[in-house]
């Protein structure tokens, strides 16, 4: 699928899923900084784990993240409902949100490659932090 319609899909998934919940902006003025970060690299290893699934050369040179971004990503998303009070489908939200903020952030890039580095290297520190 063409990137720029992907973001789209979820950036309108992601409006009405905020909709339906009634607490989808408010959700994410909540967010402190280390909640930010957290979905912010929970949002990264998602898209970079799809395409080393899908076998895409530049997500290959990021150690495997099916397992370990997985884990990471359930963590971060327990964390938001418990400390936020938040339902799967705020969370859902928040995170489809997210995804659509780096997939722009990579297109209006002028080295996409080297954006998206910026974001993962700073991810991939806090994922080794984690103990995960």
């Amino acid at each position: 699928m063409n990137p720029i319609l992907l973001a789209g899909a979820l950036a309108l998934t992601a409006s009405s899923a905020l909709a339906q919940t009634g607490n989808g902006p408010a959700a994410a003025q909540q967010l402190d900084l280390e909640q930010k970060t957290s979905l912010r690299c929970s949002a990264a290893f998602a898209i970079i784990a799809s395409e080393q699934a899908r076998g895409v050369k530049s997500a290959l040179a990021y150690p495997p993240l099916g397992e370990r971004g997985k884990e990471f990503f359930v963590r971060t998303s327990a964390r938001l409902m418990g400390d936020l009070k938040l339902s799967r489908e705020q969370v859902q939200a928040l995170y489809m949100d997210e995804v659509g903020r780096l997939q722009n952030e990579s297109m209006k890039a002028k080295d996409p490659q080297k954006a998206v580095s910026g974001i993962m290297q700073p991810c991939l520190l806090l994922l080794d932090a984690s103990g995960i």
